[in-house]
């Protein structure tokens, strides 16, 4: 335990003076901010277009909602933090293996599987810190920009507010899940590959196959973590949730999918985090 807590507490110190943790933190929020501006602004040059034309404005509450607005934000935030987590933890271990700083820990005490468990904490930690502030700027910028509110349409309700935060609260537990699992599989191309280079290019490679491909595993993409993260070709519940705080009532949920997306995460993260273990005890460093 005693060599644990000090594998972390130097994963701590060098996380808060190196930029790879620092760009996980800061660029998945920024992008949702500048993505936000680029909307905003296409609505209002859209408005001004159609006023000086003297075209009616069809836009209703639905379209300015600011809850829509909101998850599009998380979904692709979320999409932007699982890349740069899985690079992050491909580059973490073999980096510090190239340079030979790994073996100062093995100097001070620590085990190969305590540092194995700490880097892992501490890239679950930083995912944890990553996300409150994606979700912080996400729910602030998307307040200043449009407003909260139910869903209305002709003066009707079709979606109440408590409605909207159940549905998203689901949403962004489900497309969690699969994180630690990602993480896991880029700490795998860590300790496997023989240069820091070769295990990011590995780490990315796979993750984005595994989105590429996942639609051509038919059922058996079930049982693939990859299929319920966010993703370029997403497939996660997050993106269903998007369109039903819209109000769209052509949304199908799969019961099924919603059961395998909560257990389907964690053989990968145990299978992974295995292997990765597995390897760093027995290989030369």
């Amino acid at each position: 335990m005693n060599g644990l807590l000090r594998a972390l507490r130097a994963e701590l110190f060098i996380a808060a003076r190196t930029m790879g943790a620092r760009l996980v933190l800061v660029v998945p929020s920024a992008l949702v901010i500048l993505s936000f501006l680029l909307v905003k602004l296409g609505e209002t040059g859209t408005a001004a277009r159609n006023s000086l034309l003297g075209e009616a404005d069809f836009e209703s509450s639905i379209a300015v909602n600011a809850w829509g607005h909101f998850v599009d934000g998380l979904d692709s935030g979320l999409t932007v933090l699982g890349l740069l987590l899985v690079a992050q933890a491909a580059y973490s271990f073999s980096s510090e293996r190239d340079s030979g700083a790994i073996r100062h820990l093995l100097l001070r005490s620590s085990s190969r599987l305590a540092i194995g468990l700490a880097k892992l904490l501490h890239l679950h930690l930083l995912a944890l810190v990553s996300f409150i502030l994606l979700l912080a700027t996400s729910y602030i910028a998307a307040g200043l920009l449009w407003e909260f509110g139910p869903v209305l349409e002709d003066g009707f309700e079709l979606i109440s507010e408590d409605e909207i935060r159940q549905e998203i609260f689901l949403g962004v537990r489900l497309a969690l899940l699969p994180l630690p699992a990602a993480i896991a599989l880029g700490l795998l191309a860590s300790v496997a590959a023989h240069n820091a280079t070769q295990a990011v290019v590995a780490a990315l490679g796979l993750t984005l196959a595994l989105d590429l491909f996942k639609s051509a595993f038919g059922d058996y993409a079930y049982y693939l973590y990859a299929t319920y993260q966010p993703s370029l070709l997403d497939q996660s519940y997050l993106q269903d949730v998007s369109r039903l705080v819209r109000g769209f009532s052509d949304v199908l949920i799969d019961e099924r999918f919603l059961q395998m997306n909560t257990w389907a995460p964690f053989p990968a993260l145990l299978l992974f985090t295995a292997c990765a273990l597995f390897i760093l005890t027995r290989r030369k460093l």
